[in-house]
């Protein structure tokens, strides 16, 4: 053996005792434990729904099995939530949380914004076992049979309010592309925003996910020539919808596709899981090995395939590489972008 190999085997030795030492600390720390998992939305909804498949199972793969409690603390938006996870939670692993995919940004492109008392960068980011697609659903009778056509024609959408996808997305593609939207606030959650296009209220609606659910409501609409699905918002594709492009793709300027790379970091996220800051490293490493475990795992997948729940995991790591890159994004980008979403 030569010496290059000698010195790669006793690094190998030393990870390995080092990540030893970690999983039996972790075991010592958890055994006999129950971890709290705060959901920044109230229950029966895609987060919650989400959050408590990951309860069920994630607790086999952390070192003393612990169990997990749910606890459900809406308000503000899921600001009290993450507000409560950064600043009053316990920073010993024994509570983490699910927060809401917008919160992460809310601080970068609303700096006026009092609500908001955390640096997203700072949490120890688990990972999300999803990826959001959006979809804009437009109503036959618009007149809008493509996307070039809200160049000019203006089309009413529906939205939960500002701040969320659904006015956040027509108002960043106004900007990079002339479409005009006239924008209709104050739904209370996406089956009402999509009621208002069976009523005639609205004729689109631009949405932060396409859920089971919510592909479901839409899906006759579009089988029966209704209703067309012209574009999504994320950075992959609902394969249900192959004809309907990503906005991203249709960016032709670098710094429109930089300013909708911003804008669409959340659609990453999905349903980001979180532990407070100051978390001890190697419980970060534990909860975020047992996340990518439960990922892959037979009982959790059929779960989730009998309640419609998609899985395509990202990893805590990638989702704060991303964040530091945001954050760190020029600022005149940033400004843009501020400016886009007053």
């Amino acid at each position: 053996m030569n010496k290059r190999s000698i010195h790669r085997l006793a690094a190998c030795l030393a990870f390995l005792a080092t990540s030893a030492c970690a999983f039996a600390q972790s075991g010592d720390f958890y055994a006999g434990k129950t971890i709290e998992l705060v959901v920044s939305v109230s229950a029966g909804g895609g987060y919650d729904s989400y959050a408590r498949l990951l309860a069920r199972h994630m607790g086999r793969f952390i070192p003393g099995n612990p169990n997990f409690v749910v606890q459900n603390m809406p308000g503000a938006g899921g600001v009290r939530a993450a507000n409560h996870l950064y600043n009053l939670a316990s920073k010993d692993g024994a509570v983490i949380g699910m927060i809401t995919r917008e919160l992460p940004l809310l601080p970068l492109l609303e700096p006026n914004n009092s609500g908001p008392r955390f640096d997203a960068r700072r949490f120890g980011w688990i990972g999300s076992p999803q990826q959001e697609t959006g979809l804009f659903v437009v109503h036959g009778r618009s007149g809008v049979g493509a996307l070039g056509d809200l160049k000019t024609r203006e089309l009413p959408v529906s939205s939960t309010g500002a701040g969320t996808a659904p006015s956040v997305f027509p108002r960043v593609l106004s900007d990079v592309f002339g479409w005009r939207f006239k924008i209709i606030e104050g739904y209370p959650g996406s089956v009402e925003a999509l009621q208002a296009i069976e009523t005639g209220d609205v004729d689109g609606h631009l949405s932060g996910g396409s859920s089971a659910a919510f592909r479901a409501r839409i899906q006759p609409w579009v089988d029966a020539r209704q209703a067309n699905v012209l574009l999504q918002m994320g950075f992959r594709k609902d394969p249900a919808f192959p004809d309907a492009p990503l906005a991203f793709d249709l960016a032709a300027r670098e710094t429109d596709r930089q300013l909708l790379e911003l804008v669409l970091t959340p659609q990453l996220m999905g349903r980001p899981l979180v532990a407070p800051p100051g978390i001890p490293p190697e419980r970060l490493e534990t909860l975020r090995t047992a996340f990518n475990m439960a990922m892959k795992d037979s009982q959790l997948l059929a779960e989730a395939q009998k309640q419609s729940l998609e899985i395509q995991p990202v990893e805590g790591a990638e989702i704060s590489r991303v964040l530091e890159k945001v954050y760190g994004a020029p600022a005149e980008l940033i400004a843009r972008a501020q400016n886009v979403l007053k």
